[in-house]
């Protein structure tokens, strides 16, 4: 199904994945996508991710950006930003530049936050202190 909707006012919505939906395998997509309903697989993107509540994904997820409002249950790797609503649970590793958590929501891994590209300066950093900078992406 496609729509156009708004997310907060952030991010449109060009796919969803109905509440009925049950879907396994690997996902690809190039804009953004929202989950209502069941995925299990693996979900690769340069786009946005919504998981809206209710929704379980068991999944590892490598995207720009995520909003987390249902289950997810596999790593998360977002590029840009993570965002954990109150109804969000995530079981697994998160890794992303932002993050921003809600209270109430349930979060079992490990988190590693990455520092964007602007952040390495390659005229005044010491060779070690660029190659451990690099290892982070």
């Amino acid at each position: 199904m496609t729509k156009s909707s708004d997310i907060k006012g952030k991010e449109k919505i060009s796919t969803t994945l109905g509440r009925e939906t049950v879907f396994k395998g690997k996902m690809k997509f190039s804009d953004s996508l929202k989950i209502d309903g069941n995925f299990e697989g693996d979900i690769e993107s340069p786009g946005f991710l919504y998981i809206e509540d209710g929704a379980v994904v068991k999944a590892d997820i490598k995207v720009r950006a995520v909003i987390v409002g249902g289950i997810v249950k596999g790593n998360i790797d977002a590029s840009e930003k993570l965002e954990m609503l109150s109804t969000g649970q995530v079981f697994g590793n998160i890794r992303t530049s932002k993050l921003r958590i809600a209270d109430g929501v349930v979060f079992e891994g490990k988190c590693e936050m990455i520092k964007s590209d602007s952040e390495i300066d390659v005229f005044s950093d010491t060779v070690e202190s660029l190659k451990e900078k690099v290892k982070t992406f």
